[in-house]
């Protein structure tokens, strides 16, 4: 099953989705459908340059992840075989796709560089050395 999860911005509501793999198929069978899977998440209210509004939406970005990767937002929809992976990579690339650096930072608190690296995160510019 593939898996999104989609991100409105703050004022605009532009929504970009993020394509997190197949998550939930496991082993697919002939029988079986795999469909896209996609959790809205908002940053309405929230100014993503602030810390605090920052690690409020990278919240937001988790649950979606955790929503994708498990029960999905329809009945009947088995979940991932690799958990952590399709949560890691779901997650990887709403921060990915976000395009936020105070998110990037939040994400950043709990995953190595490497980690980012390998999810196509770039560090925010500002705190590239030149």
């Amino acid at each position: 099953m593939n898996r999104s999860i989609r991100i409105t911005g703050a004022s605009s509501l532009i929504a970009a989705a993020v394509l997190a793999g197949t998550c939930l198929a496991g082993t697919a069978s002939a029988k079986e459908h795999v469909v896209p899977v996609s959790v809205p998440v908002s940053s309405q209210g929230l100014d993503l340059s602030k810390a605090e509004d920052a690690k409020t939406f990278y919240g937001r970005l988790k649950n979606a992840a955790w929503v994708v990767c498990t029960r999905g937002t329809r009945v009947g929809l088995i979940p991932s075989d690799d958990l952590r992976g399709c949560y890691e990579k779901a997650l990887g690339d709403a921060v990915r796709a976000a395009q936020a650096p105070m998110v990037t930072l939040v994400y950043l608190s709990t995953h190595t560089l490497q980690e980012a690296a390998a999810r196509g995160i770039q560090l925010p510019a500002q705190f590239v050395s030149k």
